[in-house]
């Protein structure tokens, strides 16, 4: 009986010290769980103060672009008015003879003072530029401190790289288009000042002006136009590309769809290597698609599209 009794003791305080053992997993793992609760509440917040910081930044930026626009049409409406109404007084004696200039540089002197106005009201919630970039500096640094205490895994690693990629992406991509746009307006300027210059110099022979004259010399105009923007902007081959890829696609989804070609080989059950096939050759298209735009928006003597579409 002693010995019964003691072995039922052993048990007993073994079942206390597991059941001890067990409150105290739980425990902790119930402050494990708020802490990680409230570091993800924490981790929320602070995204959210990087993305509002980004959207004042940006409107920040967008206001003091408008305000220095408006700054100098206001001074070179001045000017211009101040300084035509002058000439215009040296040369003939009468200011009144630049009457319609200081209309024109009036109005869009008012123009501009209402913006200026509009950019101040707009902008007074707002804080300064440098004071948002420190705020948004601030933000980003403590967000990415929060990713570096966290230690995710490798999936969420790479999860987060890819999140981090698909975001430099989208500021290459809207660098790249800014830049397209600025080059592109500037050089249309070019090409039609060029076009200009050279009709006006074909109006300004001292003869007199017909109807068939003018016409001829604005056809002219318009086809020395048309030749430079064909010529360099290549509309002809990006459209055979851009078609090229499209069937290229459609024939890929096609055969994926109904089994055929490098697909036939795959059949029920292997549906996820077919998509895995097709998705890694409609990437190829795309891939290529964008070598040849990268290509025709390089210098004609630089690089030339590796297949030329076939003449029409």
């Amino acid at each position: 009986m002693a010995r019964d009794f003691d072995d039922d003791a052993h048990r007993r305080i073994q079942d206390a010290d597991d059941l001890i053992n067990a409150r105290k997993r739980d425990e902790a793992e119930q402050i494990c769980a708020r802490q990680r609760h409230a570091d993800e509440r924490i981790y929320v917040v602070t995204t959210n103060l990087v993305i509002d910081a980004q959207e004042k930044l940006a409107r920040r930026r967008r206001l003091n672009r408008i305000w220095r626009a408006g700054a100098a049409v206001s001074w070179l409406s001045l000017l211009t008015a101040v300084i035509g109404t002058g000439i215009a007084a040296w040369t003939t004696g009468d200011p009144a003879r630049f009457a319609l200039g200081d209309l024109i540089c009036g109005s869009l002197l008012l123009m501009s003072l209402l913006a200026l106005v509009g950019v101040h009201f707009a902008g007074r919630g707002l804080p300064t530029l440098q004071r948002i970039e420190a705020q948004l500096v601030s933000a980003q640094e403590s967000l990415w401190q929060q990713k570096a205490d966290r230690r995710p895994d490798l999936h969420d690693r790479r999860t987060l790289y890819r999140e981090e990629v698909a975001t430099a992406i989208e500021k290459y991509q809207i660098d790249s288009r800014k830049y397209r746009r600025i080059h592109n307006s500037l050089q249309s300027l070019i090409m039609i000042g060029s076009a200009s210059t050279t009709t006006i110099a074909a109006l300004d022979t001292g003869k007199e002006l017909t109807w068939q004259s003018v016409t001829l010399t604005a056809i002219s105009f318009a086809i020395t136009v048309a030749a430079m923007f064909t010529g360099y902007y290549k509309f002809r081959e990006r459209s055979y590309f851009l078609q090229q890829t499209a069937d290229g696609i459609e024939e890929e989804a096609n055969a994926v769809r109904l089994g055929i070609g490098p697909y036939s080989e795959y059949g029920p059950g292997r549906e996820d290597e077919a998509l895995k096939l097709f998705t890694q050759r409609v990437e190829d298209y795309r891939n290529e698609q964008r070598r040849r735009q990268q290509q025709l928006d390089q210098p004609a003597d630089q690089a030339a599209p590796s297949s030329q579409p076939p003449a029409a």
